[in-house]
Order: C-alpha cells, then structure tokens, then sequence
C-alpha cells in the first residue's frame, strides 16, 4: 500500500422501515415472501403520481374520494402524496390511508405497486395493518416514505429496486423518477 493510502470501511446499522423502502409480504404474516424474492419489475416501469387535497384529513379515503384524482389511463403503479412525510424532518403525528374497499378496488384496477410519501400505506394508529394485508394479498407490493417534495403529479418512469436482503419484512430502496417525455 502506498504511504499515505487510506483504507475506509464503514458500517450501517438500521430498521429497513427508515427511509424510502418496499415493504415485503412477510411485513404482515409469518411465511409470505420476504424482501430477496420482491419482483424487480414491478418496482420498475410507468407510475402516476397523484395528490391528495391540501384540505383533506388524516382518515381513511374510499373510493369516492380517490377515484375522481386517478389518471383517466390506467395504470400498474400508483404514488399518493400525502403531504404527511419524514422528509420535512419530523416523524408526520398522522396521516391518510386508502380504505381496504379502496385498496380492492385498485387491485380490480390492475394495480401492481401502490407508494405513498407517508411513513405507512395504513393509518398510524393501525395494529392489523389492513391496506398492506389486501394489497399484498392481491398480489400487489408496496412502497413508502417516498420524497415527493419536488416532484409535480403526473406520469413517470420510475426506477425503485429494493435492496436485495436475505428474508426481511422491508428493504431500503433508491427511488428515482424520469420524465417520460
């Protein structure tokens, strides 16, 4: 080694929920994939990103609240912004979820992925964790605590492979957006 040369090894100690990250069915019962058998092509492909109003409250949202913002195209992969996220610096004291009748119904839709910039697709007080269980439960796969402070609605390329780690119930992800135009 030449003189002077510096060697760096770090290390990294964490709960995978920090941050932006795709939760794996294990999350929410014992014996459901864990995060190394997430499919990498549903975290990768067209997304709309939508908003809820400014206005609205942190509560659970149906269909009839949700429905009328969705794109008129449909859609594989969906991103709720919230406004409720650990971005801004704080841990959000609440947030909005989508109903589990909601959470069905974009299932019947199609859809594959559903993200939020909330710490959690279930309200914050939830013990059973119903959106998760039916998204998962339909097949469907889950992001959070996404960064969407500058990010516009609209349609995107989005590019979120989650780590790949052996059984975990989550795993870290880099989400990045690109235009499609």
């Amino acid at each position: 080694m030449a003189q002077g040369a510096t060697v760096n090894v770090s290390s990294i100690g964490m709960s995978p929920h920090a941050g932006t990250h795709a939760d794996a069915p294990l999350h929410v019962r014992d014996g459901w994939p864990g995060t190394h058998e997430l499919p990498l092509d549903v975290f990768c492909g067209e997304v709309a990103i939508i908003s809820l109003p400014p206005d609205h409250d942190d509560e659970e949202i149906g269909e009839d609240k949700l429905f009328p913002l969705l794109p008129e195209v449909d859609v594989q992969r969906l991103i709720l912004r919230t406004g409720r996220t650990v971005a801004l610096g704080s841990f959000p004291d609440a947030w909005p979820s989508i109903s589990e009748s909601c959470a069905r119904s974009l299932l019947g839709r199609g859809i594959r992925l559903f993200g939020v910039d909330a710490p959690s697709v279930d309200l914050r007080n939830s013990k059973t964790l119903p959106v998760h269980n039916m998204i998962f439960s339909g097949g469907s796969f889950v992001l959070e605590n996404l960064d969407l402070r500058r990010v516009p609605d609209g349609r995107y390329e989005l590019l979120a492979f989650p780590l790949k780690v052996m059984a975990l119930d989550a795993a870290p992800v880099r989400a990045v957006l690109r235009d499609l135009a």
